[in-house]
């Protein structure tokens, strides 16, 4: 059969997910490979202090995503595409989307990327004797509780981006168990929620007065492989206005961009490892007993497949880097040599690696946003030097690169130096990768240990998502997930880089000088406001 006939049988799989910076799409044949794919471009917005996402965008981008991917479908095969035999949402993970009886949304999105819960995390993560990020869903439940905002008595659940997509699409209020393991803890051995944590949850929650139950809030876990309710015909035309797209598509449970960044790496066996580098920045280390110790900076998920994880997670990566050299783009234009993008990154991102080992002496804080790892509810980015810092373009570059790993390497010196996990390899996907050879050696430095970026990279979180849902509809249903990864990658893992010595050493000096100057960010935090 061939692409053309495949996709007109209604054979192909389709993988969404919507990201921080862009929805995309994805649609593979049966065996994994890309047959077209489709794309939107959007941005969060900073309203009244809260990081947000429009939720009519979220539909108006999802149909012009699918648009594109029919489009592009049309423009490669000369056919339109209405039917395919898999569907699969994903999302950027963690989140706050309360919702009352009627489906309506209680307050704004509150994305992953807000700073705002640090009361609810200490004190449940006390409660629980469980490390909670500020950016899980819970704990914005638990820090409304603690204001005592408004809206709690309405609430009727509680939902991330991708478990909302998927329930106005099938009507089914679920979620992968990667998903969720970001919004409450997930107890490994049962594929579930800890039924002593809801207890405890509900103790704390029954004191403020409200009336519901944290177990009818949270979605239904479904696993892997099964089937998660079926597009319908109003689903269908949220994704398709025109009308193509037919309903009764099955749908797989719904992942976080964390779970899709496991599955489009193949890293989901223990003392495996991925590394998502572009807007925020996550390392997932797949491990092979739990922690001594809980730790604040670790979050501890689990894999689509139900393995613990160990994940530390940044959200502050390339966005600084990348508006500088959007500035660098802009000097050259009004020197009349205007440049693509393409051209100017791969142009100017190589420079790094001819740069001084530790930047010489220059310092940069890429604090788009807070960080939690070093301890920051706000942001400021900054770029700092003294007087004798050999001040040139190369260092300049590596020093926003270097800037963007470190909170990373704050989380990944605990779980390498104080827990002592081990793992053979991390494989890196994201756009810190385009560039070939840069963010791959650069990430090395900085992580200490062995980084492959593969072929299929590139493709990202929707292929990932394609790819669950493709096992959802495997025909050999005996196929674990590993192993059905395994037949998918076959021997694609990509070459390794090591370490090189001296980008690892000027690395380790480039941080210390980072952690020792943190004061200097928080000065700026404290100094320039934001309306």
């Amino acid at each position: 059969m061939t692409n053309r006939e495949l996709i007109q049988a209604g054979k192909g799989i389709v993988g969404f997910e919507l990201g921080s910076t862009r929805i995309k799409a994805t649609l593979i044949d049966p065996a994994g490979a890309p047959l077209a794919s489709g794309a939107y471009g959007w941005e969060n917005k900073l309203v009244e202090g809260i990081w947000s996402y429009d939720l009519e965008e979220v539909w108006s981008g999802s149909a012009a995503c699918f648009a594109d991917l029919a489009a592009n479908v049309e423009k490669e095969y000369a056919i339109p595409l209405e039917r395919v035999a898999a569907l699969g949402v994903s999302g950027m993970m963690h989140g706050y989307l309360p919702l009352d009886e009627s489906g309506n949304l209680l307050v704004p999105f509150r994305t992953w990327r807000n700073n705002i819960t640090g009361d609810a995390s200490r004190e449940l993560s006390e409660l629980f004797d469980f490390p909670i990020p500020q950016r899980w869903s819970i704990a914005h439940l638990y820090q409304a509780l603690l204001k005592g905002e408004e809206h709690l008595p309405r609430v009727s659940s509680i939902m991330t981006l991708a478990g909302y997509v998927h329930w106005k699409l099938t009507g089914e209020r679920v979620t992968g168990i990667d998903e969720a393991s970001g919004m409450f803890p997930v107890d490994p051995a049962t594929g579930n929620y800890y039924e002593s944590m809801l207890d405890a949850f509900d103790r704390e929650a029954g004191k403020r007065n409200v009336s519901w139950s944290i177990r009818d809030l949270l979605p239904r876990i479904v696993a892997a492989g099964e089937i998660a309710g079926t597009l319908t015909e109003e689903g269908a035309r949220l994704l398709d206005p025109a009308g193509h797209l037919q309903a009764g598509i099955p749908l797989c449970p719904p992942e976080g961009d964390a779970g899709t960044g496991m599955i489009a790496t193949n890293s989901i066996r223990p003392r495996t490892g991925n590394v998502s580098a572009g807007t925020s920045v996550f390392a997932m280390i797949v491990l092979e007993k739990a922690l001594a110790h809980n730790h604040p900076e670790i979050d501890i998920v689990v894999t689509p497949g139900g393995k613990a994880v160990a994940m530390v997670h940044s959200n502050n990566c390339t966005s600084d880097s990348d508006a500088w050299l959007g500035l660098l783009g802009e000097a050259a234009k009004a020197l009349g040599s205007a440049v693509s993008v393409d051209t100017l990154y791969g142009t100017l991102l190589p420079l790094a690696l001819k740069g001084d080992p530790d930047a010489g002496g220059l310092l940069a804080y890429g604090y788009i946003s807070g960080e939690h790892i070093t301890g920051f509810s706000e942001g400021r980015p900054l770029f700092v030097r003294s007087p004798e810092s050999n001040f040139n373009l190369a260092n300049f570059v590596r020093a926003h690169l270097f800037s963007s790993l470190c909170a990373l390497r704050a989380g990944l010196n605990i779980l390498f130096e104080k827990e002592g996990v081990k793992v053979d390899e991390i494989r890196g996907h994201g756009g810190f990768f385009k560039t070939p050879g840069v963010g791959q050696r650069i990430m090395a430095a900085a992580t200490n240990a062995p980084v492959s970026v593969l072929k299929t990279a590139g493709e990202g979180g929707p292929w990932g998502m394609a790819l669950l849902a493709a096992y959802m509809v495997r025909a050999d249903r005996a196929l674990d997930l590993p192993d059905f990864l395994d037949r998918i990658f076959g021997s694609d893992t990509g070459e390794a880089v090591t370490p090189d010595e001296a980008d690892a050493a000027g690395f380790d000096a480039y941080f210390r000088r980072h952690t020792a100057a943190l004061p200097v960010e928080r000065a700026a935090v404290e100094s320039i406001p934001v309306k």
